[in-house]
């Protein structure tokens, strides 16, 4: 079986960041399926890069997934190596470029693709998020779900020819609201590195989330993690969701190596609500790391 890598800024650095059964010294085995916790830079939207790198870096997660509205705005490059430098020098890894580009509709807005991706390349992030358009699946006319898959299919392209992979946000009001509506859009688009983000829609119970999951298998990129319930307004600690979790986990750990689990809303997102999620998100990960190894 071929190893994994040590993922940067975890191990010899801070070892503390790794499940215990793959501490070095403790075992000398890696997981072929090594789930990694994140940070979403929009968590704290309005707190400067700098605090967010120092937050994630003491709760002892991974990396950060930067967002393209505050912290690192497209066609600014300049400040996504500063961002890059502070977050790498910290331990830390960028794990994704979270843009608010919308396929089929930004370029017309006056913001290029050729900018984001720019923006990502000087950030030095593996994966940029886009949206999927800006109009559900139900009411999209077909001519609004080809600009969607055209410009998606672009964008994958020149991505590609940088080295980076394009996914699309999981969103209402956009052509991944549905399982169905996503896997047709990914077939339409038909490029190899184009995924998606996941996240449980509001008001799914486990069992159609789990089905999500294993509906897109190979097209999952990276999961953003939070527990609302039952409505968007009951932001609730992430340990009251172990249930769901737990299940979903399991699923994401079968898909790819160094896919990464971030969380993105907090109950009140404070510093102490992160530490207590941040703990419980790791103590899950660890669970399925070490599963992985076993």
């Amino acid at each position: 079986m071929e190893l994994a890598a040590m993922p940067r800024g975890i191990g010899e650095a801070s070892p503390g960041r790794l499940p215990s059964c793959l501490v070095p010294g403790i075992a000398p085995v890696f997981a072929c399926a090594m789930l990694l916790p994140g940070l979403l830079s929009v968590t704290f939207r309005q707190r400067p890069a700098r605090d967010i790198v120092a937050l994630a870096s003491a709760a002892g997660l991974a990396g950060i997934e930067w967002g393209g509205d505050v912290h690192v705005p497209p066609n600014d490059p300049a400040t996504a190596r500063a961002v890059r430098k502070m977050t790498e020098d910290a331990g830390l890894r960028i794990s994704a470029y979270g843009s608010y580009y919308r396929a089929g509709q930004s370029e017309a807005a006056g913001v290029s693709f050729a900018q984001v991706l720019e923006t990502a390349v000087a950030l030095g992030a593996p994966l940029i998020r886009v949206w999927a358009g800006s109009v559900g699946s139900a009411v999209a006319g077909e001519s609004n779900r080809a600009a969607v898959v055209a410009d998606l299919r672009r964008a994958a392209e020149r991505a590609a020819q940088a080295g980076v992979g394009v996914a699309t946000e999981w969103h209402g009001d956009t052509l991944t609201d549905t399982t169905e509506s996503a896997i047709r859009l990914f077939r339409e688009v038909g490029h190899a590195d184009l995924g998606t983000f996941w996240q449980p829609r509001m008001g799914d119970d486990i069992g159609t989330g789990l089905a999500d999951l294993r509906l897109l298998g190979g097209h999952l990129k990276a999961v953003h993690v939070f527990h609302w319930w039952p409505t968007v307004q009951d932001r609730r600690p992430l340990v009251e969701g172990e249930s769901a979790w737990g299940t979903y986990l399991v699923e994401v750990s079968q898909v790819s190596d160094g896919l990464f689990a971030s969380l993105e809303f907090l109950p009140a997102e404070t510093e102490a609500d992160l530490r207590r999620d941040a703990t419980t998100l790791k103590r899950w990960l660890d669970r399925e790391n070490c599963r992985a190894v076993d």
